[in-house]
């Protein structure tokens, strides 16, 4: 497997753009992420989102992609900068495969965001980590993840 640079880098497409996360996005990823919608739809989002469990999933970014164990984006979009989810793989070495995850806030669900995003991301697992093979798997209640 390809070892990774150590600084996360910022990925385009044609309406967003994906980068790390920031301290300053703790209290909207809570809000965004508080809908029981958008925690509904994922395996790991806890409804009531609690205070502070942004900044400690934030915490564990950095090492986990100088280690080539995972990267996670923030989803942005390119007009204004909004914050509209987070995409993310987690790489288990061994095997050179990942599995990607992602959560869409609300307002922005159906307008392919997650599909353009996935793509890109996808792309990045096997250009960046040389990965051999990424899966995602979604809930049966949310068919639309199916993309």
């Amino acid at each position: 497997m390809t070892e990774p640079i150590t600084e996360q880098p910022v990925l385009e497409t044609d309406r967003l753009i994906l980068r790390p996360f920031a301290l300053s996005d703790a209290k909207e990823v809570q809000r965004l992420c508080g809908d029981f919608a958008v925690a509904d739809t994922t395996l790991n989002i806890p409804h009531p989102y609690p205070d502070g469990a942004a900044e400690e999933f934030f915490a564990t970014h950095p090492a986990k992609y100088e280690k080539g164990e995972g990267v996670v984006f923030a989803i942005t979009l390119k007009t204004d900068g909004c914050l509209i989810g987070g995409m993310g793989l987690d790489v288990t070495k061994r095997f050179h495969r990942a599995e990607i995850g992602y959560w869409i806030a609300k307002p922005f669900w159906n307008q392919g965001y997650a599909t353009e995003a996935g793509k890109t991301v996808v792309n990045f697992g096997f250009a960046q980590w040389s990965l051999h093979k990424i899966v995602g798997t979604y809930l049966s209640r949310n068919p639309a993840s199916g993309w």
